[in-house]
């Protein structure tokens, strides 16, 4: 099987483009929904306890941390946006790297969107949460939060699989060596064996 060549640039900012786009959309819609459907802070059971819906506006980062500066995870959430946008633009050749940065930008620009256009105001926005899972965590999060922590495990795993950004990937070295010379010791070849004797250097009478 041949191997798939590496995105050219064009490609690569188009993967990542309509991906964060759609992400970017998904979150703001659902918010949307939640704002106009859902009472301020009252749980509405969907799922039994397996999925809750309780509208929250939230200052801060997960589980609410850091509300009195929300102005520094609007930084952060425009750093990272940044530097997906560089990356892109400059080393990703790869559609797999391509898809999780796409993904990542989609969730990053959720809550960034949030943190810039809603109340109090800039950049101090709170981000509307409305989904609760208490089976698997406590947090109330959103869309955008589901994406942008699910493709960071993503990228994880991309990193320790040694496939880089441009699509290439980690070859071991020389093979361990060529299995250390088909199965020899490794510098066995290149070790001097002992002087042996020959039929010329027999001792004379």
């Amino acid at each position: 099987m041949t191997n798939r060549r590496p995105l050219r640039p064009a490609a690569a900012g188009a993967i990542v483009a309509l991906l964060a786009a759609t992400v970017l959309a998904a979150d703001q819609f659902t918010k949307y929904l939640a704002i106009e459907n859902l009472p301020p802070g009252e749980p509405v059971h969907v799922l039994g306890d397996f999925l809750i819906f309780i509208l929250t506006r939230n200052p801060g980062a997960a589980f609410s941390l850091g509300e009195g500066v929300t102005w520094i995870f609007t930084i952060a959430l425009a750093v990272v946006a940044v530097v997906v946008v560089w990356l892109t633009a400059t080393r990703v050749r790869s559609r797999l790297w391509a898809v999780a940065l796409g993904l990542l930008l989609g969730g990053v620009l959720g809550n960034l969107t949030d943190r810039v256009l809603r109340e109090p105001g800039f950049p101090v926005g709170h981000v509307v949460d409305f989904i609760n899972t208490p089976w698997m965590m406590p947090a109330i999060y959103n869309v955008a939060d589901i994406f942008i922590v699910s493709m960071m495990i993503g990228v994880a795993l991309l990193v320790l699989v040694g496939l880089h950004l441009d699509g290439t990937r980690e070859r071991r070295a020389a093979s361990d060596d060529d299995e250390e010379t088909d199965g020899a010791p490794a510098g066995a070849s290149d070790r001097e064996l002992p002087d042996q004797p020959t039929a010329g250097d027999a001792p004379r009478d």
